[in-house]
């Protein structure tokens, strides 16, 4: 598997602060942890909010947890264009000057002012793990995904931390145009 990495399907979903978890969900409310992901410290939760755009709404929408300084929406282009909203392809935690929308929760409503993005493909690497395929944090490299549709991705951003676990996201309808299903890997190509 060398130069190789697992690549995972990242589903449209939610970071919330912690405010907006009191607003969507009733005061005091915390995030229920239903199942652990890939990275270290992240969870799929129990908790579901509708997503509500000036087109459509997109209900039981998955929210990642813990607890985020800002609240986050990450959607395909797919997902954008049914919402009606107009997301760039951002790094996560990049939301300014992005477009907002409303949120709906069992307690109450938010309205985001900013905060909708299309996930920019990445891979999460440790340290060790970057220096085995020797790539750097913030590195731009091509990643060649072996499926029924060959398909080389590029303009692939690399994260580099020793919180992380090495695993490539891509969104939904990148995993789609490249059969990427099930247990898949990625070659890193410079």
């Amino acid at each position: 598997m060398e130069n190789k990495v697992l690549v995972e399907t990242s589903a449209r979903h939610v970071h919330l602060s912690a405010e907006h978890i009191e607003k969507l969900f009733g005061k005091g409310a915390t995030l229920t942890n239903k199942k652990e992901l890939s990275q270290p410290g992240q969870y799929a939760c129990e908790e579901r909010v509708s997503l509500v755009g000036p087109k459509k709404e997109i209900a039981n929408v998955i929210i990642l947890g813990p607890a985020r300084p800002a609240t986050q929406v990450e959607l395909s282009f797919t997902d954008a264009r049914t919402l009606g909203v107009s997301a760039p392809v951002r790094e996560s935690g990049d939301i300014a000057a992005t477009p907002g929308l409303k949120l709906v929760g069992p307690a109450g409503e938010v309205e985001l002012d900013e905060g909708v993005i299309i996930a920019k493909r990445h891979i999460h690497l440790t340290p060790e793990a970057a220096a085995q395929f020797n790539v750097q944090d913030k590195e731009i490299v091509k990643v060649k995904i072996d499926s029924e549709r060959t398909t080389i991705f590029d303009d692939v951003v690399i994260r580099v931390s020793d919180k992380f676990a090495p695993a490539m996201h891509i969104d939904t309808d990148e995993a789609n145009a490249a059969c990427a299903f099930g247990v898949c890997y990625g070659e890193i190509i410079k």
